[in-house]
């Protein structure tokens, strides 16, 4: 497939850039200005020939992701978006509402339909246990107001969208080796799902890609 990939320098956009390579897609990494791949063109391409895929990397595109005129003529073409645009960590924000407010306009412009982005499980609580119900999501809750605020306005804009989306909502991110494995639903939340690699967050968006039982469905994960 060819897909965009938004937030392409943060630390799950770099994985999507270099799994979607290694899988023999064709991607577009999308950077804001001042920004660069965390992962050099030429190691890029040295994954797609030992993985002996025909993709590959088609180019680094600067772009303003919170203007549709500014995004609409990367996306001509392509299959998918992919958006790995996280949060502020602190203070009042709206980078995830008026990112997915631009780029569902550009992709519906564009005749684009298929939109994968990266949400939080914090904000949801069906199927949590007591304590994470009543404990931890609500602390949680608190100190993340302003970022969690954000998540709910962006996903209540995309759920209105006539995209075919899917929201994907991992809790405390970590580092590392993907795991492999990861826990999923879409009806409420993973209980006791409480960390996942960032690796396994991008496997588990670009297999989304083509799942149409993922189409119009928000979806929690964890390992």
């Amino acid at each position: 497939m060819k897909l965009v990939v938004f937030g392409a320098s943060g630390r799950i956009g770099t994985e999507l850039v270099r799994q979607a390579v290694a899988a023999g897609h064709t991607v577009t990494a999308v950077v804001r200005e001042g920004s660069t791949l965390q992962v050099p063109l030429p190691e890029l391409r040295l994954v797609a020939a030992r993985a002996g895929v025909a993709g590959g990397l088609a180019e680094v595109v600067t772009a303003d992701v919170m203007d549709p005129s500014s995004i609409a003529p990367v996306l001509a073409g392509h299959d998918a978006v992919l958006s790995a645009l996280g949060p502020r960590p602190k203070g009042p924000s709206d980078v995830l509402t008026s990112s997915a407010r631009s780029t569902s306009q550009a992709m519906q412009d564009g005749g684009v339909r298929r939109y994968v982005v990266v949400s939080v499980a914090g904000i949801h609580t069906g199927n949590d246990g007591p304590v994470t119900k009543y404990l931890v999501k609500p602390l949680l809750q608190r100190l993340l107001r302003e970022s969690f605020a954000d998540a709910r306005r962006m996903e209540e804009l995309i759920a209105g969208s006539p995209l075919d989306w899917t929201i994907v909502c991992p809790p405390r991110l970590t580092n590392g080796a993907a795991k492999g494995t990861f826990r999923s639903t879409t009806e409420g939340t993973v209980r006791g799902g409480f960390t996942i690699t960032r690796a396994d967050v991008a496997t588990y968006m670009l297999d989304a890609v083509d799942d149409a039982a993922l189409f119009r469905k928000t979806a929690v994960i964890s390992n």
